[in-house]
């Protein structure tokens, strides 16, 4: 494994720990700022939207200079986003500082597919792009767990000073490890554009915004709904974080895997498994056990759609990959935030902490729906879609 996949990794480790950890904190932040659980909800779809905003536009602006210099910019900015949170007074700053940080998070997740993509064998790219992903998944169990026992133990704003000093040290690391790859030859807005004239292209980010959402519509309320509903102690929901994490990074190393064998198929498995299981999970989620092995299955379901995903726009977006792969990191997010709020909607209008779980289904139903539109079209223009899957994405050194 190449030692810039590492560096990588510990970039996507703080910047993982970030996105997911205030999932588990939730309740503590709503009660610091006097505001209900549904609008502390909008801490999750405010980074969201900052995702979605920041990764074309960070993307585009990076094309002027060097990929690795570029990615230690978007550090930089997500350690300033993280210190703003930890010393807000005010609700509104906070959000602001979570916006802040989330600007890095699409550019950085979306450059680092195309470098990873670009250090391996053409056989090897989902896995090489799931390499990188493992830092997120691994955050899910480690620095998410343990954020939520600090900010829980000795408050939220301490978890996420501790946040911002992980960012320097992700900072630090690509600084150090990962090649000075020099800017690729005639990367300019317009080629990058291109790649959205492909509908396979944008039918794989509908995919992503659809599949990867319903995911957040069941775990951004994860707290409330195992205290509430399964009886769990407000201590339990870190290590029940855990077991969400371990499913993410067990569902990671099997979607890179497979993902570079058979795309396709572990698409439809994914999504379909991942529909079944939230529906389950207005049921499961009365009983502890039930539902702690629940949770880990929609991490290991949702996170294997992830490599998968990724490498189906970047094949499909030869030749002008980064603002391609920078956006669906977007799309990503986009379905976070919308289903995030979608699940506030529901527990708002009294439906009760399950609730999400039923939106969440819907959402990675319609993701599976259109996987089998995207193949059917694919079938029906061989020629065309057999060029592009085959087009290798072009190596930069």
């Amino acid at each position: 494994m190449p030692l810039a996949l590492l560096a990588l990794a510990v970039g996507a480790f703080g910047i993982g720990t970030t996105e997911f950890v205030i999932m588990g904190l939730l309740p503590e932040i709503a009660a610091d700022y006097g505001v209900s659980i549904p609008t502390a909800g909008l801490l999750v779809t405010g980074y969201a939207l900052g995702v979605v905003l920041g990764a074309p536009l960070l993307t585009v602006l990076g094309t002027r200079i060097s990929r690795k210099r570029m990615l230690m910019l978007l550090m930089g900015l997500f350690v300033l986003g993280n210190l703003v949170s930890a010393l807000a007074p005010s609700f509104g700053l906070m959000l602001t500082g979570r916006v802040v940080a989330s600007l890095a998070h699409g550019a950085f997740f979306g450059i680092g597919s195309v470098v990873a993509a670009d250090l391996v064998a053409p056989d090897k790219k989902a896995g090489a792009i799931a390499t990188m992903f493992t830092g997120l998944t691994i955050a899910n169990i480690v620095g998410v767990p343990l954020g939520t026992y600090i900010g829980q133990a000795v408050g939220w704003r301490i978890t996420f000073a501790g946040v911002a000093a992980l960012g320097i040290v992700g900072l630090l690391g690509i600084a150090k490890l990962v090649p000075a790859m020099p800017r690729p030859e005639g990367a300019h807005l317009r080629r990058e554009l291109t790649a959205f004239r492909n509908p396979q292209v944008l039918l794989a980010m509908a995919m992503t915004v659809l599949g990867f959402g319903g995911v957040f519509a069941a775990i951004t309320y994860i707290a409330p709904m195992m205290t509430h509903v399964a009886g769990y102690s407000d201590g339990a929901v870190t290590w029940l974080l855990v077991l969400f994490g371990i499913g993410m990074f067990l569902g990671n190393l099997l979607g890179g895997k497979y993902a570079d064998r058979k795309l396709m198929p572990m698409l439809y498995t994914t999504l379909g498994g991942l529909a079944v299981v939230l529906a389950l999970f207005t049921l499961t989620a009365h009983n502890k056990v039930l539902a702690a092995i629940t949770i880990m299955l929609v991490g290991a379901l949702g996170f294997a759609t992830v490599p998968p995903l990724q490498k189906r726009v970047l094949d499909q977006a030869h030749g002008a990959p980064t603002l391609a792969s920078a956006v669906n990191i977007g799309a990503f997010n986009l379905g976070n935030a919308l289903s995030a709020w979608l699940g506030g909607m529901v527990i708002a209008a009294g439906l009760g902490y399950t609730a999400p779980n039923w939106v969440g289904a819907v959402l990675a139903a319609a993701a599976l729906g259109l996987a089998f539109w995207s193949a059917a079209l694919e079938r029906r223009t061989p020629a065309t879609a057999a060029d592009t899957v085959a087009a290798p994405v072009p190596v930069h050194h």
